[in-house]
């Protein structure tokens, strides 16, 4: 609580940190104790002004390969037949409702390929939070048709759902040989997957540009993230256009599950100078424009910085791994599976900034995160909590309940003994450790 004045043995300190770079697992292994106790006063006195959060945490190191052709913008869906397909014939996911009737995709798309010589035949058969089953049924599909690529046309379950049907097309066995954490077995893939193809027709996954689908197997009340490095679609077109019919609820939940995958990469302890740049810049388009596209669909300039906002948090994932978050609203879904998936993250929401912001384990990233969201002033990690709050009063979403859910307040430790047990890599990634009784803590202090 007192403050540190800039003494000369802290600019000392200073220059001995910025010369060295030192890093949190090396820091108390170097130099004498002078000038440990210097160079943490100066610290300690950067971060609490969130000044050197990302020369003390963010990594400078980074790989990134991210071989998918992206074409975003307004009209962007016109541009489909004048690209080279990856295959002579597609097999065309869709979800098991009618969003790609009303908002006109499925006839462009399908004029499209017709008219470039493409063949396809339709699986129009994915629901929210894609299952197992469908999964493989997909995939003896896509066999049986001779289909030699995919192209996913629809929401974050129609993509998610591509890259684990891409993958069983070709390869031997059961989906969840090759899932790793859980049940799963955590088997390499034998073979190269299908090719995959994404139009999105929402805002929120972020998987139409990167190699990651969540599957959930609801005999073992497990949903886990399932990928691999080829199964990165080689083609993305992203159309705010198309997302004109989302409702505003699902509008809502659907920005906040990109806002997440944002603000979980700013926390995790593998942020880099890239993945930090980015999100920082879609959390900010997304705080500014999700309130705009929940009240008026028809938006289009609202839609479209929102949709930059979700297909960069798919490109921040390849970079960085998002959180524990993501873990527990697996596990909410593994035991309640009719929860959108973006609803669960903002029950949880508060309360899992808020166990981070009491440890002090990140404060100068929550600060970033409050100034991008809306409070230039911001000066503390709590600030980062009235703007999220904020957020969600604006978006109609601050009142969720998990009780109209089903959830019992006795749950907790099932679940977050769930989370880590299907998902535990995401904890490694917290910016400090979290026991199974910190976890089930969050839960009960969601639980409304």
């Amino acid at each position: 609580s007192t403050k540190i004045s800039e003494t000369a043995a802290s600019r000392r300190a200073q220059a001995q940190f910025q010369r060295l770079s030192l890093r949190r697992t090396s820091f108390f292994r170097w130099g004498s104790c002078k000038a440990k106790q210097d160079c943490l006063e100066y610290l300690l006195h950067s971060m609490r002004k969130g000044e050197l959060w990302e020369e003390f945490m963010m990594h400078m190191a980074f790989h990134f390969n991210n071989p998918t052709n992206l074409i975003f913008g307004r009209g962007t869906r016109m541009e489909l037949g004048r690209q080279k397909m990856p295959g002579r014939k597609a097999l065309l996911l869709l979800s098991n409702g009618n969003s790609t009737k009303v908002n006109g995709s499925f006839d462009c798309v399908t004029q499209q390929l017709t008219e470039a010589g493409v063949a396809y035949t339709v699986l129009r058969k994915i629901m929210e939070n894609p299952r197992k089953e469908v999964v493989m049924e997909g995939a003896a599909f896509a066999r049986e048709q001779g289909c030699d690529f995919i192209l996913a046309l629809g929401g974050g379950a129609v993509l998610d759902a591509s890259k684990a049907i891409a993958a069983m097309a070709t390869n031997p066995g059961d989906l969840w040989d090759y899932v790793s954490g859980g049940t799963g077995k955590g088997k390499p893939l034998v073979n190269p997957g299908l090719p995959i193809v994404t139009i999105p027709t929402s805002s929120g996954t972020g998987s139409e540009i990167n190699c990651w689908g969540v599957i959930s197997n609801l005999d073992t009340h497990e949903k886990i993230g399932f990928g691999a490095p080829g199964l990165v679609p080689v083609l993305s077109i992203v159309d705010p256009e198309l997302m004109k019919t989302v409702p505003p609820q699902y509008t809502a939940y659907q920005g906040f599950d990109a806002l997440f995958h944002n603000t979980e990469v700013m926390i995790s302890n593998g942020v880099n100078i890239i993945s930090e740049t980015i999100a920082l810049s879609a959390i900010e388009r997304i705080a500014k424009y999700l309130p705009l596209a929940v009240k008026n669909g028809e938006d289009l300039e609202a839609r479209e910085h929102v949709a930059y906002g979700s297909t960069i948090a798919g490109i921040a994932m390849q970079l960085t791994s998002t959180t524990a978050q993501h873990a527990m609203e697996h596990a909410m879904i593994a035991y309640h599976p009719n929860l959108p998936h973006g609803a669960g993250l903002i029950m949880i929401s508060k309360a899992f900034s808020e166990f981070f912001i009491e440890k002090h384990a990140c404060d100068g990233q929550f600060i970033k995160m409050a100034r991008a969201m809306g409070i230039p002033e911001a000066d503390k990690p709590e600030d980062f909590i009235t703007a999220l709050v904020k957020l969600q009063k604006d978006c109609g979403v601050d009142d969720l309940r998990m009780s109209d859910y089903g959830f019992a307040p006795d749950e907790s430790m099932r679940l977050a003994v769930n989370a880590r047990e299907t998902m535990g890599g995401l904890f490694l990634a917290n910016p400090c450790e979290m026991t199974d009784e910190e976890c089930a803590d969050i839960f009960e202090k969601s639980y409304r």
